[in-house]
């Protein structure tokens, strides 16, 4: 059954089309990957091939994997996932990596207790890594979608930091305002597609993935700009604002700060791909 849904997944253009057949198999049968072998030989009930064929039948639509099972690994964390989030990809780890060392600085300085917004928060991922690394941190995990709200709360309970993070639901820095918050860091990896180049996403992008937490208007820069211009409102002395963004709005984003008078310090930083990915911007 394996290799007849690998061969069919190749047929229909699909990427990795033997780890996707993998994957589907061994979500329906409940075990690892590495199972599927430890068990080569089993048997599938009448029940298992019709889910099977129906999960294969899916991937063929184009729909991601992770939307299929409900997971995504990122941080070394599994995380539920369905099309209300964006899926979470290797690149944003860098937001993670950041705000961590961030927050080693700042208690190297004297702080007890570090105060941390992720905006965009989607399933929660930025956020829930950050909570495990650094106990000292104080999370705010904001997002304008419901429904992200919900995934995301759901995955901080299932990690353990639900004490940890508090979820609010608004538009980027409307719920800090109206609480009167301000952040030692804050960490966004918001829509930062090209409104003109939409349409011309992968179609597991542009059709499964929430619009509302890729399109970033003309340019890709509406939310972008809006974070960097509101930012200083919301940063303690010396705070950063740590922003994931496309490598084509770079320039713009360092102009940008360069204009702004409340910013002090601008860095770049490259993805894993050697591509300039975050900009981080100190107040």
């Amino acid at each position: 059954m394996l290799t007849v849904a690998t061969d069919y997944l190749y047929k229909k253009n699909i990427d990795s089309p033997r780890l996707a057949a993998e994957v589907l198999l061994a979500h329906v049968l409940g075990v690892k990957r590495i199972d599927l072998y430890l068990d080569f030989e089993r048997p599938l009930t009448s029940a298992e091939v019709s889910q099977y064929r129906e999960l294969v039948r899916r991937r063929v639509a184009r729909e991601p994997l992770q939307y299929i099972t409900g997971r995504q690994e990122f941080w070394s964390l599994e995380f539920i996932v369905n099309n209300h989030v964006l899926i979470p990809r290797p690149e944003t780890e860098l937001l993670v990596e950041q705000a961590v060392e961030h927050c080693k600085e700042r208690i190297k300085s004297g702080e007890q207790r570090v105060a941390v917004l992720d905006l965009c928060t989607g399933c929660g991922a930025v956020a829930i890594s950050i909570a495990k690394e650094m106990p000292q941190a104080t999370l705010w995990a904001s997002d304008i979608s419901s429904e992200a709200i919900s995934i995301a709360k759901a995955n901080a309970q299932r990690h353990g930091v639900s004490g940890k993070i508090e979820f609010l639901e608004g538009d980027l820095f409307g719920p800090a305002r109206d609480k009167g918050l301000h952040f030692h860091i804050i960490v966004a990896n918001p829509p930062y597609v090209a409104e003109e180049e939409y349409e011309k996403l992968p179609p597991e992008v542009r059709d499964y993935e929430p619009r509302v937490s890729l399109d970033g208007g003309p340019g890709g820069m509406v939310i972008i700009e809006r974070i960097l211009r509101e930012a200083p409102d919301f940063l303690k002395p010396k705070g950063v604002v740590i922003i994931e963004m496309s490598p084509a709005q770079v320039a713009e984003a360092k102009d940008l700060i360069s204009s702004l008078p409340r910013y002090r310090i601008c860095r770049v930083l490259k993805d894993y791909s050697g591509l300039d990915r975050v900009v981080v911007a100190q107040r």
